[in-house]
């Protein structure tokens, strides 16, 4: 079964399990201001937000659908016969030049972040993103871009890959295993998923934990290779300048680093406050409710939403 806030058509994908978009209903009911408004859903994922938005829209609203994944609109396409829907490849650090190309700048009414990595991206072997399969070391979201996970790893120092371990994996055993991979390296190059979740299992097989040794590795490669801290520090001040007064930002975060950023943000967009010595300003976001968890249904049937937080501000008007 189901919870009653899932989609009627949710995405199902051929290389892996049904992809659930994560607390749709809570999403679509703070977004959803006016329905012939302009909306932005910054990470489309396998499009589940997305549809839901749709729905909700009338025939004047339009929704612009960004992610850097190129298979993300080929493996799940949404139709749109009142022309409300434009789907871009892009990263969402380039939503404001994306909304200055359409004229958006201040009339956003609704701008949407899901920053979990969507389920068939996890099954797809070919992505590395996973160690429970076996298959090349690459963790892009975009594969034409930047370099691979193996091409980092095999080339960065070791003080530089401890403390990407240690910096977006909190990982405590940072120091062993980026001195084993590079003796390891030096042997035989790290090129697969299962290489390193070995190699990281022997290295911090004492260790007391609830989930698999290299969890906490692979998350790390992965934010650094995507630059995903980074890019989100990046898109949020922009979003002040796309959204209307009275327009919504709502975010959903995964992991603590990337929910602290989100605090962060709207805390202080909220407060007016500025670092000294700058001069404070005023207040830009409002807070919406509190911060909103899965239900215990949702997370039944979607595993994955267990650690899904979802924040929301409103520009004040």
């Amino acid at each position: 079964m189901r919870p009653n806030n899932f989609p009627d058509d949710f995405t199902t994908t051929p290389n892996g399990p049904n992809h659930y978009p994560v607390m749709v209903e809570e999403v679509v009911s703070a977004l959803i201001t006016d329905p012939n408004g302009c909306y932005v859903d910054a990470t489309y994922g396998r499009g589940g937000h997305s549809s839901a938005i749709l729905r909700q829209l009338a025939d004047k609203g339009k929704l612009l659908s960004m992610d850097k994944d190129p298979q993300a609109f080929t493996a799940s396409p949404l139709k749109d016969s009142h022309n409300r829907l434009e789907l871009i490849q892009s990263c969402f650090s380039q939503l404001h030049e994306q909304i200055l190309q359409r004229s958006w700048q201040g009339r956003v009414h609704g701008i949407l972040f899901d920053l979990g990595v969507s389920s068939p991206q996890f099954e797809q072997p070919e992505r590395g993103f996973s160690f429970r399969f076996d298959g090349p070391l690459d963790m892009r979201f975009d594969p034409a871009t930047g370099i691979s996970a193996a091409t980092w790893i095999n080339s960065a120092s070791e003080k530089e890959i401890g403390n990407v371990l240690k910096k977006y994996g909190e990982e405590p055993a940072y120091r062993r295993i980026s001195r084993a991979i590079v003796e390891q390296r030096t042997q035989t190059p790290i090129e697969n998923t299962r290489q390193l979740a070995e190699l990281v299992a022997r290295v911090a097989r004492h260790s007391k934990r609830t989930h698999h040794p290299a969890t906490q590795t692979f998350q790390a490669i992965r934010i650094h290779i995507n630059q995903e801290l980074e890019n989100l520090d990046k898109v949020l001040p922009q979003t002040l300048d796309c959204l209307a007064p009275g327009g919504r930002l709502a975010v959903i975060s995964f992991h603590s680093l990337e929910d602290r950023a989100v605090k962060r943000f709207l805390r202080h967009q909220s407060h007016g406050k500025q670092p000294w010595p700058v001069t404070p300003e005023p207040s830009r976001i409002r807070l919406i409710g509190k911060t909103q968890k899965p239900s215990a249904g949702e997370i039944a049937v979607n595993p994955r939403a267990r650690s899904a937080i979802l924040r929301i501000g409103e520009k004040i008007k």
